[in-house]
């Protein structure tokens, strides 16, 4: 079972991909806060997913 925080930034980054051009600056640092506090309380199969997260919203940015 992933965890709570796991779950949240997997949310968030979908956020950020899917939101507007004038939304997108906040929807890619709520999901690069939600990123952080999930890396401190995962697997490292999560943290290796968690980085392909973060390499998408650094394509957003």
């Amino acid at each position: 079972m992933r965890n709570e925080l796991f779950q949240m930034a997997q949310h968030a980054v979908h956020e950020a991909v899917t939101s507007t051009e004038s939304n997108r600056k906040r929807a890619i640092e709520r999901a690069q806060n939600a990123l952080s506090s999930a890396y401190a309380n995962s697997t490292d199969p999560e943290r290796q997913e968690l980085h392909a997260l973060q390499d998408q919203l650094e394509r957003l940015s």
